[in-house]
């Protein structure tokens, strides 16, 4: 009689040693780092040959003169040689051969930046024109891990522009090591294009959208940021008082206070937002934590203004304006479809109350 077929059963976690979860979480972490290291080993491999194919087109269309055809027929024989094989269409080969001009200097390849997939090269180079743009770019996708809808969406928003651009009083009032990753980190304006608000609209409701989508929030305040809570309460004394919306930054090793008003800035704006920054330091502050920052967003600002009333303010505060749309700088055929300003302005101004996976063959 034959023996019946078994399986090993799996044991119970509560039967494993106590340092099973450090094992698991180590393998874990190993399996991680190695898939990432295959994939950037792989995605620089694949670049570095695009580059030199490119190249290569290049320097015989210089010196041969051809035009397009040869890239077609180039296109189908290769595609007939490597039948399995995937980024050998006209269009990629083109690609391939505005990259090569782009960068002309080979040693680009040797470079982080060339552990990118091609679809985010291919991006940089349909979005953006200059080298500077794309390598600052670069580094944010590589630092963050930007997957290639983010990085689109990132260079829509302007983010290059906007970064750092917050008036705030960091070098006052933080040690010069913490005080330009702070600036950095804040940036003016910051572009809620994700809220969708209807009916009367306020604070508390513009609040409630940014908490609603809070993933893409996260994205558009920056890398570092965890979300702690929404209408926080601070109980001071017999009273209690409600911040909009908490954060902890992981870089900066603090809370920050985000205050949303729907209105153009006011000085006592920042004598509310000073006493939230206080009692978070006192209630919910570890004794290792930096001191709390303060950003106030604001429908808009006097830049002037609002550098005179931070001058008296011995904590860190950073000021910016937030907006619903990108407008300034688009396209004129994109710019044209978009409501103007004047038109964004009229509705906000209203009263306010409280990836993908990424194809590294063909391009995007």
């Amino acid at each position: 009689m034959s023996t019946p077929a078994s399986f090993e059963s799996t044991p119970a976690t509560s039967s494993m040693p106590d340092w099973y979860p450090e094992l698991l979480a180590s393998v874990a972490n190993q399996i991680n780092t190695g898939r990432f290291r295959a994939v950037s080993a792989a995605n620089q491999e694949l670049v570095r040959s695009y580059w030199s194919i490119g190249h290569e087109l290049l320097a015989r269309e210089s010196d041969e003169g051809w035009g397009s055809k040869v890239v077609t027929r180039l296109s189908t024989d290769l595609r007939d040689q490597f039948p399995e094989a995937r980024g050998f269409s006209p269009r990629n080969l083109r690609y391939m051969k505005t990259f090569a001009a782009a960068w002309p200097d080979i040693s680009m390849l040797q470079t982080v930046s060339a552990t990118l997939p091609w679809s985010h090269h291919v991006l940089l180079l349909e979005k953006l024109n200059t080298p500077e743009e794309r390598l600052w770019y670069m580094a944010c996708a590589i630092d963050e891990g930007w997957s290639h809808s983010v990085l689109g969406h990132q260079i829509e928003s302007r983010l290059r522009e906007r970064s750092g651009k917050a008036i705030t009083n960091f070098k006052a009032t933080l040690p010069p090591s913490d005080s330009d990753l702070a600036q950095q980190s804040f940036k003016d304006p910051y572009v809620f294009d994700f809220v969708s608000m209807t009916g009367k609209r306020n604070e508390r409701e513009l609040e409630g959208q940014l908490v609603v989508h809070v993933e893409k929030f996260l994205l558009e305040l920056g890398q570092g940021f965890a979300f702690v809570g929404r209408q926080v309460r601070l109980t001071i004394g017999d009273d209690e008082f409600f911040t909009d919306l908490l954060f902890y930054n992981f870089k900066l090793r603090c809370f920050v206070v985000v205050e949303l008003k729907a209105t153009a800035f006011k000085p006592e704006y920042l004598g509310q937002i000073n006493m939230y920054m206080s009692a978070v330091d006192d209630l919910l502050a570890h004794a290792d934590d930096q001191p709390t920052i303060g950003l106030l967003l604001c429908k808009t600002k006097n830049n002037v203004v609002a550098e005179y009333s931070l001058q008296g303010f011995s904590k860190p505060i950073g000021i910016a304006e937030w907006e619903s749309e990108i407008v300034a700088s688009l396209p004129e055929k994109f710019a044209a479809t978009l409501p103007s300003i004047s038109e964004i302005e009229a509705e906000l101004s209203q009263d306010f109350s409280p990836e993908d996976k990424v194809n590294e063959g063909e391009s995007p």
